[in-house]
């Protein structure tokens, strides 16, 4: 059985990946943790910061889950007309290459901005949510983008990863066991770094008609 971290030991290793991971303030952060749940406290100026901070928290082994009560406070963009920021979102939108722009649709109210539409992958969903999460004056961002339903099958879904693993010498995809139930995905399986992790994610993401990922994969 694995030695479980103290509250102590797992506050202290939240901190050090705050403060490696570059797009956070970590200074500004208060981190509590209760029985391996997670509370960040405090202020971060901009919502892709506030997203930022939790992400590295979840990449801290030992943290089930994060209660992310950071408060955006904007600097020197506070006065933006939800009029400027709507057309910031657009461009944003069409400028990133991975977004299908063109079925997505925003709503800009006292910064706070909601995505709608519909597209064919989750990683394309949340691909439009990044970009719009550290435009000026942005408060929050809400994302409503559903993913169209198509059938996927687990071939095709071990297709994707295979083909993101070949870069990384030695992988087998069959060390990876694949369930595929609707749009929902389930990864289990031994793997050997977090690279080959995320590899592995990304490329279940970005199945044509997945929309959730759940991943009980293990790093050896």
């Amino acid at each position: 059985m694995k030695n479980k971290k103290s509250d102590s030991q797992l506050r202290q290793d939240i901190l050090n990946e705050l403060k490696w991971d570059t797009r956070v303030e970590p200074n500004d952060i208060g981190v509590t943790v209760h029985g391996g749940i997670v509370t960040l406290s405090g202020t971060v100026s901009s919502w892709a910061k506030k997203l930022a901070a939790a992400e590295a928290v979840h990449r801290v082994s030992g943290v089930l889950d994060v209660a992310n009560d950071l408060t955006v406070k904007l600097l020197g963009s506070a006065g933006r007309e939800d009029a400027d920021i709507a057309a910031d979102v657009r461009h944003a939108l069409q400028w990133d290459v991975s977004v299908p722009d063109e079925k997505i649709q925003s709503t800009v109210m006292n910064g706070f901005v909601t995505l709608t539409g519909r597209v064919e992958s989750a990683s394309q969903r949340d691909d439009a949510a990044r970009a719009v999460a550290n435009l000026a004056g942005v408060r929050g961002v809400e994302n409503r983008i559903t993913v169209d339903r198509v059938s996927v099958s687990p071939e095709e879904i071990r297709a994707a990863i295979q083909k993101a693993l070949e870069r990384h010498a030695d992988r087998e995809v069959s060390r990876i066991q694949i369930e595929v139930e609707g749009g929902r995905v389930t990864l289990q399986g031994e793997i050997d770094t977090w690279g080959e992790r995320q590899a592995v994610l990304g490329a279940a993401w970005g199945t044509r008609g997945v929309d959730q990922v759940v991943d009980h994969m293990r790093i050896a």
